[in-house]
């Protein structure tokens, strides 16, 4: 049987990308795809806002943290419940850096039921009870921020001091 030669096939250009799919791209990267344009967003409060003020303690009830104490310091008073809630299932569970501080009371990673693959959607959380006066971190890191998305320097760490008074 004779070699016969290879057929080419002739190459079409691709279609340049149109208006609406440069602003889902766009909105894609910026936003690490972790809600996206495409489909529901996990509801829960903006990621990473450091003007927002951080609620100051009080022994008659619980201080609830999320993403936007982020590098914030909280005072609160012996005896206070210290809760964190961070909104993706992609960060770990946060941790005290001081027992006595600041003792452990329970936490973990709650995924919620209908989820997309790769959207992170739940709530990674820590409880911890201001035991004595003194200073602990709470800090809870993450490497990815969506789906085959690294996170950026800024945004894979997270941290709040809290100073406990007598």
């Amino acid at each position: 049987m004779p070699h016969l030669p290879a057929r080419r096939l002739p190459v079409r250009p691709r279609p340049p990308l149109t208006g609406l799919v440069c602003v889902a791209a766009a909105a894609c990267l910026l936003s690490g795809c972790s809600g996206g344009a495409f489909g529901p967003q996990p509801s829960g409060p903006p990621p990473d806002s450091r003007t927002s003020p951080a609620p100051a303690g009080h022994a008659s009830g619980p201080v609830v943290l999320d993403e936007r104490a982020r590098g914030t310091t909280v005072q609160v008073t012996t005896g206070t419940l210290v809760e964190v809630h961070l909104h993706s299932t992609y960060w770990s569970t946060p941790a005290g850096s001081d027992p006595r501080v600041l003792a452990p009371s329970g936490g973990g990673t709650t995924p919620t039921g209908t989820c997309p693959p790769g959207r992170g959607c739940g709530v990674s959380s820590g409880r911890f009870t201001a035991r004595r006066p003194g200073t602990a971190h709470i800090t809870a890191r993450r490497t990815s921020c969506g789906e085959a998305m690294r996170c950026s320097p800024g945004q894979e760490r997270y941290e709040v001091t809290v100073t406990v008074t007598p």
